[in-house]
C-alpha cells in the first residue's frame, strides 16, 4: 500500500497502478509499468518495473516527477494463442499444472500468480508451433509445494492416456521446488514407459525479461518430439546463460539453489542430453531406447503416504524415529551423516538412534538410509556403528538421493508387501542406482 501522499500525488497526476511511466528524481530517470506497494515495502516508495523485469524502488521526495507514456490496465493479462495441427510435426502432450513458468504480475499484490490457461503461455513461445503439434492438456493449476502422492497420481495417469492416445512424448509444466520428487514419482509409476516424457517449469516468471520459461520449453520440445528416449527426465537451463538445457534422469535430478536458472543437477550421475534451442541434442549418458514395438502405457499411481523423511544431527532425539512408528507409519528414509550415520554411542545414551530403530523396524516399518552429502553412496563396511546400523535392519540406499528414496519407499510399500518393499528398496529399478560412483564433474554431470 503507498502512503496517503503518493496515493494523492498519483490521483493529482491521473496515474494509476499499471501505467507504463516515466518517473524523475532529480538528474536519475526511470522507466516502467508503475507496480503496487507490498504490505512490507516502503509506502513512501514508488515501485517501478522496468524493461528488463527487474522491481526498482525509487524514494518519493520534493523533486519527484511523473508522466504516463502509456495507459495501461488495472491487471496484466496475456494473450492467447490456439493451437492447429500442421502436416510433418510429431504431435506431443503438454500437460499443465502450474508453476513459475506459468505465471504474471498480479498488480493488486505487486508479486505474481498463475495463468488460467496453458494458452497464455504457448502465445509466448510461437516457436513451438514449428517444432510440434501441441495438445494441450490443463491438468491442474498449484504450486508444487502444495503437490502431494495424488497429484503426482494424476500426472501419471494424464501421461498415458496421451501417450497412448498417440503423443510422441509429453510435457509436463510444473514449479520448479518440488519438481524432482514428480519426475522421480513418474518414474515409477509410468510402466511400459517407450517415450520421453519432460518435465520442466521456471526459477522465473515469464513476465520477467530473465525468464527461462520460453528456452526450457522449447528445448523441451525438441527432447520430447526428437531424441529417441525412454525416460522420465527434467529439462532446465544447463548454466546461467542461454546456451542448452540439460535433460537430467528423473530419479537423479535435484533442485540445487533456490534462484538460479541452472538450479537442477544431476547426483551422482550424468546429464542424460544436453539440448540447445536451435535443435540440436547431445547425448551425454546411457539411457533407454525407445523401440518401435508399441505397448500400452500403465499408469500404477498406488502410493503409500504414511512414509516420511528425516535428518539425524548433533543433538537429534530419537524420540522422532518413536514418533513415526507410534503413529503408523510403514516406512522411514533417514538422511544420515557421511557414509549413513546416526547417533549411535553418544555420551547421552538416551540420545542413541539405535534402539529407537530397532523397535520401529521391529513394529514392521522399513527404515532406508541415504547420506545428506548427496554425492557419494552409503556404505555399511567402514565403521563399526555402521555395522551396527545395518545389522539392525536398515537399508542402505547406495547412492540414492534421500528425495528419490522416498518416493520409491512410498511407491513400493503402496505395490509390494513389506518384504518385498524391503528387498527392492536398495534394488535399482527407473536409475536410481548406479552401480559405481561418479567423481567426475559433480556440478554440470558432463566431463
Amino acid at each position: 500500500m503507498y502512503s496517503e501522499t503518493i496515493t494523492r500525488f498519483l490521483r493529482a497526476n491521473g496515474i494509476k497502478v499499471g501505467d507504463e511511466v516515466e518517473l524523475r528524481n532529480g538528474k536519475s530517470a526511470f522507466e516502467g509499468i508503475l507496480m503496487p506497494q507490498t504490505e512490507t515495502g516502503d509506502p513512501d516508495s514508488f515501485v517501478i518495473k522496468l524493461k528488463n523485469g527487474y522491481n526498482v524502488g525509487v524514494k518519493m521526495d520534493k523533486d519527484s516527477k511523473i508522466r504516463v507514456l502509456k495507459s495501461g490496465e488495472r491487471e496484466f493479462s496475456f494473450p492467447s494463442a490456439k493451437t492447429s495441427a500442421r502436416k510433418g510435426l510429431e504431435k506431443i502432450a503438454l500437460i499443465y499444472t502450474g508453476g513459475t513458468i506459468g505465471s504474471k504480475v498480479d498488480y493488486s499484490t505487486g508479486g505474481v500468480y498463475m495463468l488460467t490457461k496453458p494458452e497464455e503461455l504457448l502465445f509466448e513461445v510461437p516457436e513451438l508451433s514449428g517444432i510440434a503439434n501441441i495438445d494441450v492438456r490443463d491438468l491442474m493449476h498449484m504450486a508444487s509445494e502444495d503437490m502431494a502422492h495424488m497429484e503426482w497420481g494424476a500426472i501419471a495417469k494424464e501421461v498415458a492416456d496421451s501417450l497412448n492416445g498417440g503423443a510422441r512424448g509429453a510435457i509436463i509444466t510444473h514449479g520448479t521446488d518440488t519438481m524432482h520428487f514428480t519426475s522421480a514419482a513418474l518414474s515409477f509409476m509410468l510402466q511400459n514407459l517407450n517415450a520421453p516424457v519432460v518435465l520442466t517449469g521456471a526459477q522465473r516468471s515469464s513476465d520477467r525479461g530473465s525468464s527461462d520459461a520460453f528456452m526450457n520449453l522449447i528445448c523441451s520440445s525438441y527432447i520430447a518430439t526428437r531424441s529417441d528416449i525412454a525416460e522420465v527426465g527434467i529439462c532446465m537451463h544447463e548454466d546461467s546463460s542461454d546456451t542448452s538445457c540439460s535433460f537430467i534422469r528423473g530419479t537423479k535430478a535435484r533442485k540445487m539453489h533456490t534462484s538460479r536458472r541452472d538450479a537442477f543437477k544431476p547426483v551422482n550421475d550424468r546429464q542424460i542430453a544436453r539440448a540447445f534451442p536451435n535443435g540440436k541434442i547431445e547425448y551425454a549418458n546411457d539411457y533407454r531406447h525407445a523401440s518401435e514395438k508399441k505397448q500400452k502405457v500403465i499408469a500404477n499411481t498406488k502410493f503409500e503416504p504414511k512414509v516420511a523423511l528425516i535428518s539425524a544431527y548433533p543433538n537429534s532425539n530419537p524420540d522422532i524415529v518413536g514418533y513415526y512408528a507410534g503413529k503408523g507409519y510403514k516406512g522411514l528414509i533417514i538422511e544420515g551423516t557421511g557414509l549413513g550415520h546416526v547417533p549411535v554411542e553418544p555420551s547421552m545414551k538416551e540420545n542413541s538412534w539405535l534402539p529407537a530403530i530397532k523397535d520401529a523396524i521391529g513394529s514392521g516399518m522399513v527404515v532406508g538410509m541415504t547420506s545428506q552429502c548427496l554425492y557419494g553412496r552409503v556404505n555399511t563396511n567402514v565403521y563399526r556403528n555402521l555395522r551396527r546400523i545395518s545389522g539392525a535392519g536398515v537399508v542402505y540406499c547406495e547412492d540414492m538421493t534421500p528425495e528419490t528414496a522416498y518416493v520409491k519407499l512410498g511407491f513400493l510399500l503402496g505395490n509390494r508387501t513389506r518384504k518385498e518393499a524391503e528387498g527392492l528398496l536398495g534394488k535399482n529399478i527407473a536409475g536410481e542406482i548406479t552401480e559405481r560412483s561418479r567423481i567426475d564433474s559433480a556440478e554440470t554431470g558432463f566431463d
